[in-house]
């Protein structure tokens, strides 16, 4: 079992990658089967499948076997916990920007 600092780990580098960023969002508009998923892209189905374990393994997929095939659905909630990363960053920065145009506004009014 991973802990949370391995989990946001596994996200962000599941999410480096423009293959796997769009097999997220096929996946957002529908479950698929892998050779769904493969047809789009210029990969064989064994390749679209190492994508598909990285996203597994981050947590952001699940894979149900359904006969001889598997289906792929996105997991809810999966990219909350780098979202939640990304939000705790951005206001942190959006506060030192504040603070910084507050100051310069100050040393406006004085001069």
């Amino acid at each position: 079992m991973m802990s949370a600092e391995e989990r946001l780990d596994a996200v962000f580098h599941a999410l480096s990658n423009r293959t796997r960023r769009q097999l997220i969002a096929d996946l957002a508009k529908r479950p698929a089967r892998v050779n769904e998923l493969a047809r789009p892209y210029d990969m064989s189905v064994n390749a679209i499948s190492k994508h598909l374990f990285v996203l597994e393994r981050a947590g952001l997929l699940e894979r149900r076997q359904e006969g001889s095939t598997q289906s792929c659905a996105l997991t809810p909630l999966a990219l909350s916990s780098a979202s939640e990363w990304i939000e705790r960053y951005r206001q942190y920065w959006t506060d030192q920007l504040d603070g910084l145009a507050n100051f310069v506004e100050e040393q406006a009014r004085e001069t």
